[in-house]
């Protein structure tokens, strides 16, 4: 699974999406936004939860943080980090290169309303030396256009609001 059915998926979805493939680490925001040349908030993270209506994943801006509240306000019950082991279980890719494309798992992927602050973001694509560059919409046309409302502002954080 991993980069192999990652490039499957875009190849029959979005043939225009080219996988960037790089020989350094870019399993963390840090390393990836260093890799790529972007700022942290760019390198789009995809989160895995059990919450009330059971595993979803989540993206979300890579400097932005989960706000247990929205989440549990959103998706009902506690919002429990999955572990790593279950993560590529269910979605076929390892911790650092998880994402949303060619899942190995029906998994509904929601994204936050965070990813809008740019025009242009990079999340992972299935291993941990990948990514792929997009648009927030043609992110939310990829993977079911969910958006949500579950990290706390970045700009709040930083008293810039």
């Amino acid at each position: 699974m991993g980069l192999e059915s990652v490039r499957a998926h875009l190849a029959a979805k979005a043939p225009e999406l080219k996988i960037l493939e790089l020989n350094e680490d870019t399993a963390t925001v840090a390393l990836a936004a260093v890799a790529h040349g972007v700022e942290p908030g760019r390198i789009a993270k995809t989160l895995a939860f059990s919450t009330g209506q059971g595993a979803v994943l989540v993206v979300a801006r890579g400097d932005a943080r989960v706000d247990n509240k929205k989440m549990k306000a959103t998706f009902g019950g506690k919002p429990k980090m999955l572990n790593g082991e279950t993560v590529e279980k269910l979605t076929g890719h390892p911790v650092g290169g998880v994402c949303p494309f060619g899942l190995a798992s029906e998994i509904p992927v929601y994204l936050d309303r965070t990813l809008n602050d740019f025009d242009e973001i990079l999340p992972a694509a299935g291993g941990i030396h990948t990514a792929v560059r997009l648009t927030p919409a043609r992110l939310a046309a990829l993977t079911g256009d969910r958006w949500v409302d579950v990290c706390q502002s970045v700009l709040a954080e930083t008293g810039d609001v």
